[in-house]
């Protein structure tokens, strides 16, 4: 069985039918609209995407090649974007590729390849969904549009050589896509120590052009929104999911704990500029949601690791309640410190 794939041919037509004379505008001084180049819908305006599908069944492979966009609106004040995409397979999106940013342009070219391992029987239940996005290094990301394909069983018995082109449709607001933190927490009362087992993060956001991060972890240890001490893993060069199985340890006296929180922040290391964070999460007997949860878990457990995944938020969505009034001598130290 064969399918044709639509391949339209987006620059044979750009300049029929243009008439100018004196006092008109000049039509080949614009760039052209979203309706002259396809079949885009009226008033769409996020550009094509263009990629190559097949399916490796030897492998159970679902190979996937970005080749180019077209025609992206500009999101800079430049003119131009900081394009890049991002992957993934749905429904379940705990895998997720993305390529490279192209700086300043509206016509990237990718040509990034990018494999999802799915059985055969499950491929006709999955969809891939492109993000397109315009990369921002101090801020967040704007979202360019989104792309859906299903029917990928269908690819999988057709060329896999002819490019197919897909409208890139306007997205609603996601939220922040910052990533996941897996660590351990694990007191002991008597000793008087809190370990905090670093242990890996996962879909983490890209702050850098190559669309990877260096990304390291540093928690801090607050009591009345004061730092008292901060601890910090080693750095992870060019991934957005590193592995660091590292313990963070703090000596924390058993009748100060209550006044205590953590805050653990995954940052960016940058070895020209400052460095920048990534997502954050806090922990303690004030935090609302899975900080709290975790906490009570550790505190509920002497002796025994908590391990738990939390979801990293920006710095602004963090709340810091005041914690309750502190006991007087606090004595908080350890020869961990920086």
């Amino acid at each position: 069985m064969t399918h044709q794939l639509s391949s339209p041919d987006f620059h044979g037509e750009e300049k029929s039918e243009q008439v100018t004379s004196i006092g008109q505008i000049k039509p080949e001084l614009y760039r052209p609209r979203q309706g002259e180049l396809g079949d885009s819908k009226q008033g769409d305006n996020c550009g094509k995407i263009s990629f190559l599908l097949r399916y490796a069944f030897n492998t159970e492979q679902l190979v996937v090649k970005i080749l180019k966009a077209l025609d992206l609106p500009a999101k800079d004040a430049n003119g131009f974007s900081d394009p890049y995409v991002k992957i993934y397979l749905l429904p379940d999106r705990k895998k997720k590729f993305q390529t490279k940013v192209h700086r300043k342009t509206l016509n990237p070219i990718f040509n990034e390849t990018f494999q999802f391992g799915v059985p055969l029987a499950e491929l006709h239940s999955r969809k891939l969904h492109f993000s397109i996005y315009d990369f921002d290094r101090f801020s967040r990301h704007d979202l360019i549009g989104q792309v859906v394909v299903d029917n990928l069983l269908d690819f999988s018995e057709s060329s896999a050589d002819k490019p197919v082109w897909r409208d890139i449709v306007e997205g609603t607001a996601e939220k922040a896509d910052l990533g996941e933190l897996n660590f351990s927490l694990c007191y002991l009362p008597t000793a008087g120590r809190l370990t905090v087992t670093i242990i890996k993060a996962t879909n983490l956001k890209a702050m850098d052009l190559t669309g990877f991060s260096d990304p390291y972890v540093k928690a801090s240890l607050v009591c009345e929104g004061r730092r008292l001490k901060k601890r910090k893993t080693s750095i992870k060069k060019n991934t957005l999911n590193p592995t660091y199985n590292e313990a963070l340890v703090f000596d924390i006296p058993n009748e100060n704990m209550e006044n205590m929180a953590l805050v653990i922040a995954v940052m960016d290391y940058d070895c020209i500029g400052h460095n920048e964070v990534i997502g954050m999460c806090r922990l303690g007997s004030d935090v609302e949601g899975p900080g709290r949860e975790h906490w009570a878990a550790m505190l509920a457990n002497p002796r025994k690791p908590i391990e738990h995944w939390h979801q990293l938020v920006e710095v602004h969505g963090l709340t810091l309640p005041p914690l309750p009034s502190p006991k007087p001598h606090i004595v908080v130290d350890s020869p961990h410190s920086e």
